[in-house]
């Protein structure tokens, strides 16, 4: 091996035992050096990849963007990672081809300027990948059709059930009152429920494209939206020196609602105070809203993020046991994640991070 000192032993090993495929190159892209995972994964012995060209290992049809890809790295290089952003596809020996990431690094030896190239396999990260968004999408297309479907026996069922209720009341005994209320309640159940499933469906497919918008603008406009419950429940909301990220206004609207409501929704006896903060933690934001309401149980932290899950079935507390959801869908949809800290009684905090 014939890299830094052709008596460095140590270092062929520790190259040798690495688990990704590690290839080093001089500055006219000739391999000196591959590793046993390189041998591994592209199907050469050491002595038919040495001294032949990277472009050995990389589809002919992308040996042009190639070439010009290593000249300017070899001219302005820094470490970095290949091709960010975009597919990038390594060739093994049988003419077969593989996904891959790759990072580069430059070195300086005594030989010259040399580059490590990190390879990576991920052909089954990929499949995983397309499979999971071909299930959501199928997921989101049935949610979405079935929902569609059941919207308009179930407005015959709900308007004329009403005209019963109408029509008829006091008509009958209490109990035929009763059963008339009953049916006209669970319509109404059911049409929250589809027009809550249909939001839930939508939401992956909207507002792809981000733009960087002011908090202190979104939470403005989400007091607006709410000003009549907080009015009638008197709600103290604070906040202040909110930062500005890329994202989806009306899902942040629709987040900071969601969290907003269900405070104040259940609030304890004392005056609702809610209280939102946002802290900058390297590459992503950390915000908090607090509030001092009844409080969750530690055991119901992970299950009040499912779909349709209510931990109060009081009818004073109305909703389809959805908001939470939508909320971590919203924050996964950003790169970020959601979770809750509380106390029964004591209140409790919603965190969830989003990208600078």
């Amino acid at each position: 091996m014939v890299i830094l000192s052709k008596y460095d032993i140590a270092a062929e090993i520790l190259l040798d035992n690495t688990p990704d495929s590690t290839i080093i190159v001089n500055d006219d892209g000739t391999i000196v050096y591959a590793n046993q995972m390189t041998l591994q994964i592209f199907g050469y012995t050491r002595d038919e990849l040495t001294g032949q060209s990277i472009g050995t290992l990389i589809p002919s049809r992308f040996h042009h963007v190639h070439g010009d890809f290593m000249a300017s790295f070899f001219k302005n290089g820094r470490s970095r990672s290949m091709g960010k952003g975009r597919s990038l596809f390594a060739r093994r020996k049988d003419a077969t081809e593989f996904s891959v990431e790759i990072s580069l690094s430059p070195i300086n030896t005594k030989f010259g300027k040399l580059v490590i190239c990190s390879i990576r396999d991920v052909s089954e990260q990929i499949k995983t990948q397309n499979a999971l968004t071909r299930s959501n999408t199928e997921l989101e297309q049935f949610a979405y059709v079935a929902s569609h479907d059941l919207q308009e026996p179930l407005r015959v069922v709900a308007s004329f059930s009403q005209l019963l209720g109408k029509r008829y009341h006091g008509k009958f005994d209490k109990d035929a009152d009763d059963f008339i209320d009953f049916i006209i309640q669970g319509a109404i159940r059911m049409q929250n429920l589809i027009n809550d499933l249909l939001s839930y469906s939508r939401l992956g497919s909207k507002e792809r494209t981000h733009n960087r918008i002011d908090f202190n603008d979104i939470l403005q406009e989400v007091v607006e939206n709410l000003q009549f419950l907080i009015r009638d429940n008197h709600v103290k909301i604070s906040y202040d020196n909110l930062p500005s990220l890329k994202v989806s206004a009306t899902q942040m609207i629709q987040l900071f609602q969601n969290l907003i409501s269900n405070a104040i929704k259940f609030h304890s006896n004392t005056t609702p105070i809610v209280t939102i903060t946002a802290k900058q933690q390297d590459n992503e934001y950390l915000f908090s809203v607090t509030d001092n309401g009844i409080g969750i149980e530690p055991q119901y932290y992970e299950r009040i993020f499912i779909l349709f899950k209510r931990l109060n079935t009081n009818p004073e507390f109305t909703g389809t046991g959805i908001g939470l959801t939508l909320c971590k869908k919203i924050v996964e949809l950003h790169g970020g994640k959601i979770w809750v800290e509380s106390s029964p009684e004591k209140g409790s905090t919603f965190y969830f991070t989003l990208l600078v």
